[in-house]
């Protein structure tokens, strides 16, 4: 289906051009520009882009040898082909909703960020993934920053840290490997090498594995309104390719995915910033696509895909709501909002799509994805993991279907009035919502560009009526839970989890050694002084003005111990 979509023509030396340089190349030029110029160039950037994609022929292209390596810069496949689609999609509606930015940065590391997640899923070598994979942590840190808070700053200095650790086990596994095979070529790897195991913990960092993942929810509810729609998009997702390419049927993925799945519903639920709310809820949708590259049939691996593919729209759509929220009222706290529907009703709307798509909602995208993988669990005897997906099926429902749309728009009336969300962030949250109803309700035309064949049917009595029972009895219990008071309150602070060892741990540890070499530096210095200052007594007694060195001494004296001198000379040279 998708060689049918395709149109080749000639492209002469572009043939060879990942589309994802096309994007980074043409950011350079956003900093030139202004006004209107700006905003049409950006907007114009992912089509062209997109056309480029659309027009390149399957294979392999951009070979180049360099010190002895040969690189394969251009990789277009079926897998590659979709997350490409996706990614620039979703840089297109990142460029819509930037376009209220004056100021150049945003739009333009931005475009540097989501053309290299681009060219990073093309890349057809391990050394031009690790390139791209550095510039995905490079660039994208600069959302972070740009926000201008003290917080934000020292989130984006963690961040930075623990992306570019995991591209240097990148770099490490991927000169191990090749020098135990002599190949660089980005297919399989496996964990029965050190090389391979290396990159597989450098993709779980990036993919945010449990122990591995809290600079996700440390870094992205810190970056700016625009910023974080764009790191929900491309980060964790070239991870997710990044697995499905090298480690497909790894069997170790199902539990890690399994577990990923489930343990953030519990810190979502008593989270009170409600963008930290859905970097929980990010995590916890990247377990099912785990869970599916694990497992690792043609089912599965289809459902993981297809996940990731609704799930940039239907978080990037959450996202967008809660920076509309942000950038109209200056907070997120579920404590501190309420009754916005009276005040912003589309983006309340286009919130409640994203919430029924993110929950599995009949006629919408979640539906039609996450049902993919646990068919597959189910079908292959993996019974308690499609368990645990259940109960995180039920749990995301709880905190991103009921509790982001409820405490944002429709808890108690916190009287806060205000504008509703510019026309640009609409305009990109109403072609997301389009894009979760269309895959949704459509089901059929969107398997058919999935890497491999498929005749799966989501729209059997069976899951209809099994999906709604799941959804009415976790909306019940919501209701329960809330009208009763023991549904967990927002905790008014920085719940920490795994980031613990390096926030609090960590710190303690340095400020502990710090203390230690103070106080060493302090006890070394005074033995030193001490030292110094009897050198000192002792040269002044011997050289100073009344020193036996010092004074002044008859001319005979000097005559003797002159001639005793040369003497012992003359003695030694005859000697010798």
């Amino acid at each position: 289906m998708i060689a049918e979509l395709r149109t080749v023509v000639d492209l002469g030396p572009f043939a060879n051009i990942s589309p994802g340089l096309t994007l980074i190349v043409g950011a350079l030029l956003v900093p030139f520009l202004s006004g209107w110029v700006r905003s049409a160039w950006t907007l114009v950037l992912p089509v062209i882009a997109f056309a480029h994609l659309m027009l390149l022929p399957e294979g392999y292209g951009g070979h180049l040898y360099v010190l002895g390596l040969d690189l394969v810069t251009l990789r277009v496949d079926d897998l590659s082909w979709m997350f490409g689609v996706i990614f620039l999609i979703a840089t297109l509606l990142g460029m819509i909703y930037a376009l209220h930015e004056s100021h150049w940065l945003q739009p333009t590391v931005g475009l540097i960020y989501a053309g290299s997640a681009v060219a990073a899923v093309f890349a057809g070598d391990l050394m031009t993934l690790f390139v791209f994979w550095e510039g995905i942590a490079l660039s994208s840190v600069f959302l972070i920053w740009a926000r201008g808070t003290n917080a934000a700053y020292h989130a984006g200095i963690r961040y930075l840290v623990i992306q570019v650790g995991s591209g240097v086990l990148l770099l490490v596994g991927l000169l191990i490997h090749h020098n135990a095979t002599g190949s660089l070529a980005f297919n399989a790897l496996g964990l029965d090498s050190p090389g391979g195991l290396l990159m597989f913990v450098a993709f779980g960092i990036k993919c945010a594995f449990p122990l591995l993942h809290n600079w996700l929810e440390d870094a992205y509810p810190e970056a700016t309104v625009v910023g974080t729609v764009l790191l929900s998009s491309f980060t964790t997702k070239v991870a997710v390719y990044a697995l499905a390419r090298g480690f497909a049927g790894t069997d170790i993925l199902v539990p890690i995915g399994a577990m990923m799945a489930a343990f953030p519903i519990f810190y979502a639920v008593i989270e009170n910033d409600l963008r930290r709310v859905l970097a929980y809820s990010l995590n916890n949708q990247l377990g099912f696509m785990v869970v599916g590259i694990g497992i690792g049939t043609e089912l599965a691996l289809n459902g993981a895909v297809a996940h990731a593919f609704a799930d940039i729209l239907f978080k990037g759509l959450l996202f967008m709501s809660m920076g509309a929220v942000l950038f109209r009222v200056g907070t997120v706290k579920g404590s501190e909002l309420g009754g916005l529907y009276k005040s912003m009703p589309w983006t309340t709307a286009f919130c409640l799509v994203g919430a029924a798509s993110i929950s599995a909602f009949p006629l919408f995208s979640g539906f039609v994805t996450k049902a993919m993988i646990m068919s597959a669990a189910m079908k292959e005897g993996y019974f308690w993991t499609w368990m645990i997906l259940l109960f995180a099926s039920a749990g995301v429902f709880h905190h991103a279907g009921i509790k982001i749309p409820y405490f944002a728009f429709f808890a108690h009336d916190s009287r806060t009035r205000c504008k509703e969300a510019p026309w640009n962030m609409l305009i990109a949250m109403a072609l997301a919502a389009v894009g979760c109803i269309a895959i949704g309700s459509l089901p059929i035309y969107f398997y058919q560009l999935l890497p491999y064949a498929s005749s799966y049917e989501p729209y059997t009595t069976e899951h209809v009526i099994t999906q709604l029972q799941l959804l009415m009895f976790s909306a019940l219990a919501f209701a329960l839970l809330m009208r009763t008071g023991i549904y967990p309150p927002e905790l008014k602070s920085i719940n920490l989890d795994s980031d613990w060892f390096y926030r609090r741990l960590g710190m303690n540890l340095v400020e502990g050694v710090a203390g230690l070499a103070a106080a060493v530096g302090a006890s070394f210095g005074s033995i030193v002084n001490g030292f110094t200052t009897t050198l000192g007594g002792v040269l002044h007694r011997h050289i100073g003005p009344d020193g036996v060195l010092g004074r002044t001494w008859p001319t005979g004296t000097m005559a003797f111990w002159t001639t005793l001198m040369l003497g012992a000379y003359l003695l030694f040279v005859y000697l010798s």
